[in-house]
């Protein structure tokens, strides 16, 4: 049988919106609407498996209804822009899964659903409609079900006529009568005053219609409600007119184009990794498997004796590890690319070999690499020094274009129509089926990577220079790139026993807490259950079900954060998940990776991987260790230094990005304040809230620091009233006072964005860039992400940035001075040493000297530090 399903694009939207947190991806583009939307879809096909498909769209704010009456859905709040730049990633996602959609110019969605749903139940179709608005249970029939979504996304209540019939009394037919007399606030339909729903049901069981209830107001008891059914008659009859979906729209569109036939894997796989949807990406059926493109033949020598003549100054490298972390992989091979031909190096000649040892240490040899961290790291742990590098593709590709997938050098080369190089993936293949292919299939492989790294660096150098980034390649992200290396070479120390007591600790502390919550329940039941624990809150304690799920009730953190002040046990269930997340992501998650030789953890810092040049932490990721939890905090005890006697040093940037605004937006009122080393919160507090800095309460302070940061990543009013808990009014009125007292960053706002329409990309202070396709888009959503994109990284890449130049600077000078203290990790802003005792007093000077003046600014950087036994007595 065919089935035609039909989505109400902008209701479901709008549900998953505001039924999830606000969730983005690393680029800074917010999901959660998109997230929702792609769950309720992927549960659509898996289980409704429809023949037809289309999702129905609002054209948009004005329709013919309004022609009836004007203030039709007149109160409706501006869409927060949160949510605006989602829907061009709605529309790609239903393009990947090719799904059709249409919208109609002064029509709504509903219109073009009761237009196809009508035509298709009379061609024989079983019909599902999928909304969050209620109006649509008009439609419901014999062969159609309206499926609405419940506070959740994929949660839904099905409609037919039997179950409207239970619900309401009424047919679906009825419904519009229902919303003649009540109304709704949602669309702003008036309705008739006085008249709610259990009146309107009343009057429509006993006169079925508006029209025939108002031709027998007689028989109508009730002096009021028979008052205000004459006096609003016409109301009525309007109201009903207005719920009314059309059936007959006049649509460009036929039954036969909404035929759904699959999606695009590679397309939908594409852009979950671009979304950050690493959970989907498993549901999705595998790819095939690309297959080996046609390659020019090329010549090459395997080693089986190495002599200096095949080691050449000016030669690309490469030293295979195909592990993602670099740290404990075996080295598969090496190849060399010079004037002298293409070589392949076994690994165990290249590793016996004295020659070659010091080729690789020699800082006079130049050598061309791709991800040279990568390979220093992998040498060192065979007690190579790798040295000389001058190239790095990798990082040139990243600073050419920071949005470009750089998986490999393959997928860089083909940027540049080279393609005599295959993808790592076609040679060994991935997941559960990856393997080292034999000798001579990695040797051709390797010396194909070297001789397309030795092909394209002029190419990307030329392109650098003419973007006038060479400095930034040379000067600092090259030199990074050994600081970074040398980091991740040492670790940090971990106190293993120091971890296992706390997990103990915490194990205790869970027991205590699973013994208050089992009495204030008055049983026992598996708190980690979110079907018993549902049981317990809403049925047994009689706590009001704020949401719903396919499998119950919803137990999820934002619910409980809101029932916490009606029960005891709420605050205590919320402890109790936060101290089993400690427990298993950071306790247990950190004994796994502390290296066994080192005691030591060894992170991998992504320098490739962001837009605005910041770097990340993977395996572990050390820049999220918890820091708003006490027990969170103390994790921070574990980390010590790796030698008796010595001390964690941190140092960070004071209120960086702020200072940054100050110097790029050059508005005299944030220089003063920062000359002046005000208290910046203290004073913006003051400004917006017209008060003396005496009358600063904490929360004005509060306040006036959300408003600081978030200008910085242009929030608006939307986003600042859930951060603060606020009216959107009131968000709006903070944000206008702010733009008020400091107009220069207003205008910097407005500056930036017509720059970068002219050039399309902004740029850091030391010439990062950031392409911005999107900025002169004629889709408004798309374009007010790039607009707010465009304010905010020439602030946070210039943050990032400085704190690049500061640890090249800080290794430099800890070299120049012969001191012991080394750079263990960078955490955004801060900077963690550690460091001899004795040498603690001139670090105290030489740190914040060193990372003040890492760029001059027109208003002064500022360093804060500490240090102590650990980590954790470092803040």
């Amino acid at each position: 049988m065919k089935k035609l399903v039909l989505i109400d694009g902008n209701s479901i939207a709008y549900r998953a919106f505001f039924a999830l947190p606000l969730l983005h991806n690393d680029k800074g583009i917010h999901t959660n609407a998109i997230y929702g939307f792609t769950m309720m879809l992927m549960k659509i096909l898996e289980e409704e498996k429809p023949t037809h498909l289309l999702v129905a769209f609002d054209a948009g704010k004005t329709t013919f209804r309004h022609e009836t009456f004007g203030e039709y859905k007149g109160g409706r709040q501006k869409t927060p822009p949160e949510l605006s730049e989602q829907f061009p990633f709605l529309r790609k996602l239903l393009e990947a899964y090719r799904i059709r959609t249409y919208e109609l110019d002064r029509y709504e969605a509903d219109d073009i659903i009761g237009t196809l749903c009508t035509q298709a139940e009379k061609e024989g179709f079983d019909v599902k409609i999928i909304s969050g608005d209620r109006d649509l249970t008009q439609l419901a029939s014999e062969h159609v079900t309206v499926h609405i979504t419940k506070k959740g996304i994929t949660d839904v209540e099905s409609y037919t006529p039997e179950t409207v019939k239970e619900k309401y009394g009424l047919t679906p037919a009825q419904i519009i009568d229902l919303k003649g007399l009540m109304g709704d606030a949602s669309d702003n339909i008036p309705g008739v005053p006085g008249i709610g729903e259990k009146t309107a049901l009343k009057l429509l069981k006993e006169f079925g219609t508006v029209e025939q209830l108002l031709d027998s107001l007689e028989q109508v008891s009730g002096k009021k409600v028979k008052e205000n059914l004459e006096r609003y008659r016409d109301v009525a009859l309007m109201s009903k007119q207005l719920a009314t979906i059309l059936r007959d729209a006049p649509l460009a569109i036929a039954l036969e184009d909404t035929k759904y036939e699959g999606y695009d894997a590679e397309k939908v796989t594409a852009l979950f990794k671009e979304l950050g949807f690493q959970s989907l990406l498993g549901k999705l059926a595998p790819i095939e498997q690309e297959q080996p493109a046609h390659l020019n033949a090329i010549s090459y020598t395997i080693v089986d004796h190495i002599t200096k003549e095949i080691l050449t100054d000016d030669a690309a490298v490469v030293v295979e590890v195909l592990e993602e972390n670099y740290h404990k992989a075996p080295i598969l091979g090496f190849a060399i690319a010079n004037e002298k031909g293409n070589f392949f190096i076994p690994v165990e000649i290249a590793l016996s070999s004295a020659t070659f040892k010091q080729w690789l240490e020699d800082d006079k040899m130049k050598k061309s690499v791709f991800d040279a961290k990568r390979a220093i790291v992998a040498l060192r742990w065979k007690g190579i020094a790798m040295r000389g590098v001058d190239f790095d593709l990798l990082i040139a590709s990243y600073l050419l274009n920071p949005s470009q997938s750089t998986e490999d050098i393959a997928s860089i080369a083909k940027t540049k129509q080279y393609t005599d190089v295959q993808p790592d993936e076609i040679v060994y293949g991935k997941g559960a089926k990856q393997k080292v292919p034999d000798e001579s299939a990695l040797a051709e492989h390797l010396v194909r990577k070297a001789a397309a790294i030795r092909a394209l660096k002029d190419t990307f150098i030329a392109d650098l220079k003419a973007n006038e980034q060479y400095a930034l390649f040379t000067e600092l992200e090259l030199p990074l790139t050994l600081v970074l290396a040398d980091m991740e070479f040492l670790g940090i120390t971990i106190n293993v026993e120091r971890l296992k007591a706390m997990g103990e600790e915490l194990q205790g502390q869970l027991q205590a807490l699973e013994k208050e919550i089992y009495e204030l329940a008055g049983q026992v039941f598996n708190i980690n259950s979110p079907k018993q624990l549902g049981t317990i809150l809403f049925e047994k304690l009689q706590l009001p079900a704020l949401k719903k799920t396919k499998t119950g009730y919803s137990t999820s953190a934002d619910v409980l954060e809101k029932l916490a002040p009606q029960h005891e046990i709420v605050e205590k269930i919320l402890h109790y998940r936060q101290l089993g997340k400690l427990q298993s992501t950071y306790i247990e998650g950190l004994l796994k990776v502390v290296h066994e030789d080192t005691n030591k953890v060894h992170t991998i810092f992504n320098q490739a991987l962001t837009q605005t040049g910041r770097l990340s932490s993977t395996e572990p990721n050390l820049q999220n260790i918890p820091i708003r939890l006490e027990e969170g905090r103390k994790i921070r005890q574990a980390f010590v230094p790796s030698e008796q006697e010595w001390v964690i040093f941190a140092a960070d940037y004071s209120q960086i990005e702020l200072r940054v605004l100050a110097h790029i937006a050059n508005d005299e009122n944030l220089i003063a304040a920062f000359q002046q080393d005000l208290d910046i919160h203290t004073k913006t507090a003051m400004d917006i809230f017209h008060v003396s800095a005496e009358e600063v309460t904490p929360q004005m302070r509060r306040h006036a620091k959300a408003v600081n940061f978030g200008i910085v990543y242009g929030i608006s009013d939307y986003g600042l009233s859930q951060n603060l808990n606020i009216s959107r009014k009131e968000a709006a009125e903070f944000i206008e006072r702010y733009f008020a007292s400091f107009p220069g960053v207003k205008r910097y706002m407005e500056d930036i964005v017509q720059q970068a329409k002219q050039t399309g990309y902004v740029t850091t202070l030391l010439h990062r860039r950031r392409y911005l396709p999107d900025i002169t888009s004629r889709n408004f959503n798309l374009r007010s992400f790039a607009e707010r994109t465009a304010m905010n990284t020439p602030i946070q890449g210039s943050a990032a940035d400085i704190i690049k130049k500061a640890m090249i600077d800080l290794a430099e000078r800890l070299q120049k001075e012969e001191m012991r203290a080394r750079i263990l990790l960078q955490v955004h802003d801060e900077l963690i040493l550690e460091a001899p005792k004795d040498e603690v007093e001139q670090l105290t000077k030489i740190v914040p000297e060193v990372m003040e003046h890492a760029i001059e600014l027109r208003v002064p950087l500022k360093v804060d530090y500490h240090f102590g036994p650990t980590w954790y007595d470092a803040k």
